[in-house]
Parts: C-alpha cells; structure tokens; sequence
C-alpha cells in the first residue's frame, strides 16, 4: 500500500465517553495500526463528541480542511463513526477528500456508500424493533409519563425475562458487529438509543443482567 499522509478522526457519542476515553482508544488503537502497518504519517488527530443525529461536526470539518491543505487522506477506525445516514456519508465524498476506514481499507467510493445505505437500513430497523419492543412492554404493565415518554413499572422475574429477549435479536447483532463485552455492548445500546426496561441508559451492571438473563 501507497505511504500516506492521515488526518484521524474519532468520534464517541457523549461527553462521559469523551472523557472516560470508553471507545476512544479502541478507535485510537485502530488507526495508529493502520499508520504503523502502512508506514505512514499521522499530521494530526481530532475528536469529536457528538451524536450520530446530528449533522454538524465541527472537529469534522476542522479535519477536512486540513486534509484539503495537506493534501491529506482522512483516517476512521469504523464507518459508524462517520454517521449512519447516507446523506451524510454522500456529503463526505463530495467533499473530495479521500478517507480509509480502517475496518474496510480497500473499499472505494461505491463500496462506501452501499456500505451507508445498509447502515441506515439497519437504524431504520432498530428503530421499528425498539418501538415493538416497547408496544409489548407497555402491554404488560407501563406507565405513561410526562411528554409520553413510556416509563415501564417494575418488572417482576417473568416480566424482566420477557424484555430480555426482546432484545436478543439486537444483542446478537451487535455482538456479531464485534463488540463482545459488557462495556462494549452496554456502549453500543446507549448509542443505538435502545433504553432499559425502566426508560434509562444502559449502565455496566444493567447490562450484565440483561446478558445473564438471555444466557449469554
């Protein structure tokens, strides 16, 4: 492979993830390989603490411009990184700034952005999934809350059973993405804006009762 000029850019979805460095250094990890197996210069690195719905990316746009000044290819450890909106992602190209996902090196243009569009099917996806979920669960004892919000009553064994494997199918997806452990997993739920069977974020021990009560 060609040596290159890289510019890095890591995202996580919150300013905890930001500072706690959870997925930071994995994404950090990624790269760096990258640039130590290509042989390659690293200019700089930016990181930016955002949600995938949103479209403004500041540190992003900061990295493009110094790809377009240094003549710069841009470096991501993932392609859900970027964004899981295909829009987005045909923005980026257009851009004319090349970039390499580290988990995809060889994919071109195309590959990038069929690569996006399945992404984004698989949102749309979860999103209708998490919305069953949810139907199900108010069906079984839930509770409506200020500004509809959907706050589930305390599950009993049974009830707390049923959530879980509710939820399989998505575990298994994620745990197929590669994202094996507890944190990774607990990380990839809070980011897929998947709540707990309480309508909170998913925390280390939450999750590892949900795994415990899927056998898994």
């Amino acid at each position: 492979m060609t040596q290159s000029n890289y510019i890095a850019y890591y995202r996580v979805s919150t300013n905890k993830q930001g500072k706690s460095g959870l997925g930071l250094d994995a994404q950090r990890d990624a790269a760096h390989n990258h640039i130590k197996a290509t042989k390659s210069h690293l200019i700089d690195e930016y990181i930016e603490v955002e949600s995938t719905r949103k479209k403004t990316r500041p540190e992003l746009n900061k990295a493009l411009s110094v790809c377009k000044k240094q003549k710069a290819t841009l470096l991501i450890a993932k392609l859900d990184r970027l964004g899981r909106n295909v829009a987005f992602i045909a923005t980026l190209m257009e851009s004319k700034v090349d970039f390499i996902c580290c988990d995809n090196p060889h994919a071109n243009r195309l590959m990038l952005h069929m690569l996006a569009a399945f992404a984004e099917h698989e949102r749309e996806q979860i999103s209708i999934r998490t919305k069953e979920a949810l139907t199900a669960a108010k069906a079984r004892g839930v509770i409506l809350g200020k500004n509809g919000k959907e706050i589930l009553a305390p599950l009993n064994k049974k009830r707390a059973k049923e959530f879980a494997e509710s939820l399989r199918t998505t575990i298994n997806e994620i745990k197929k993405a590669g994202n094996t452990t507890i944190r990774a997993i607990c990380d990839e739920l809070n980011q897929r804006a998947i709540p707990t069977a309480q309508n909170k974020t998913w925390h280390y021990g939450t999750t590892y009762n949900l795994l415990k009560r899927l056998g898994i």
